[in-house]
């Protein structure tokens, strides 16, 4: 019977896989949604709370969500595509100078012949077809253009999400409390004791992280343009963005920023000030940001991180992206639970090996 019985699980587990895999274009808009929901809802329980209407409250934390990722879109978009568009008319330039002076030190202190290689041409290449392009914004158009269908299928998501995600922020309590109904009462205390530690390790790492993340990009952006760097925003939102990982915005945002830095002043000493920002923004994120707005709760391992966003991007997609993190995080703390579970039982137990094989005392 047990047997039976996890066969039919297993096969369940597959059959979900696999319709979630052919449903993935379907399921995004509603998993940003219900991501948007999540983030949302504990301070419209807390507005909640001090007496205001749900529906109010709800549509409060709407307008401000959706608000502030349109400040976002309308601010930082522009600005970075015109970085970008510096960026390629500047390339030629640096490689011409990469080519003309560090090379041939670089090729001669290793005795090496570097006359067939020619940068230059890369460089030209590379700036002119995004000139053609036209810009960032107008190569997301265009790859859209290709195909009526991808457009409309963009514009319905665009649509759907701040639907998907009114409604589920309004109902979310009713939501959660009507699927700890359907559990069986004899499961009930552990699974909701389980979905709790989920709940506080996800929501520990998606909101304290994510402020963090932007805490970070900001300080590096301002740093960085303080220093005088040319492409600043660019490289300090890079490094915001992948500081989910410990250490690795820094030091991507080091490499970067150092690079472009001795290009755009070609020399060693302005590389100093970089090191310096960076510096300071490492020494405020482990002093102040994140024991402010993470603390010790998140339990998710920098490497369990990557792997899951790259498995989930390689499986599903973006969709695969947007749900790596839950996922992990509710893999992790069943595996935590199953972990003590092991240790209390009895397989663990010293009582269980035979005396003659039990270590001496």
């Amino acid at each position: 019977m047990r047997t039976d019985r996890t066969c039919l699980w297993i096969i369940l587990a597959l059959a979900v896989g696999y319709g979630t895999y052919l449903l993935t274009p379907v399921l995004t808009p509603f998993v940003m949604g219900a991501l948007l929901a999540y983030l949302g809802d504990p301070v419209a329980d807390r507005m909640e709370a001090r007496g205001m209407p749900r529906t109010v409250a709800v549509s409060v934390v709407f307008a401000f969500l959706f608000a502030l990722l349109a400040l976002v879109l309308l601010l930082l978009v522009p600005l970075i595509q015109r970085q970008l568009m510096v960026l390629a008319q500047k390339l030629p330039g640096y490689i011409e100078w990469i080519q003309a002076h560090l090379l041939p030190e670089l090729f001669e202190a290793l005795g090496i012949d570097g006359s067939t290689l020619d940068l230059g041409a890369i460089g030209q290449s590379l700036s002119g077809h995004w000139g053609q392009a036209g810009g960032l914004l107008k190569v997301i158009l265009a790859y859209a253009g290709q195909s009526g269908g991808l457009l409309l299928t963009w514009i319905a998501d665009l649509v759907l999400i701040p639907v998907v995600t009114f409604y589920l922020l309004r109902d979310w309590d009713v939501v959660m409390a009507r699927i700890r109904d359907l559990l069986p009462r004899r499961l009930e205390p552990v699974v909701s004791s389980l979905a709790a530690e989920s709940d506080q390790v996800l929501g520990a790492f998606l909101r304290g992280q994510l402020m963090v993340m932007i805490a970070q990009g900001t300080i590096y952006s301002i740093g960085l343009w303080l220093v005088g760097l040319d492409f600043a925003l660019l490289i300090g939102m890079l490094a915001g963005l992948i500081s989910f990982v410990p250490y690795l915005g820094a030091i991507v945002g080091i490499l970067v920023a150092s690079v472009a830095a001795f290009l755009q002043f070609q020399d060693l000493f302005h590389v100093l000030p970089v090191l310096l920002v960076f510096g300071v923004g490492q020494t405020i994120e482990g002093m102040l940001l994140t024991p402010l707005l993470v603390g010790d709760r998140i339990g998710l391992h920098p490497v369990a991180v990557i792997f899951a966003i790259l498995v989930g991007g390689h499986l599903f997609g973006f969709f695969g992206v947007l749900v790596a993190l839950p996922v992990a995080a509710v893999i992790m703390v069943l595996l935590r639970h199953t972990h003590d579970e092991y240790l209390r039982s009895a397989f663990y137990s010293v009582a269980a090996v035979p005396p003659d094989e039990q270590p001496p005392s």
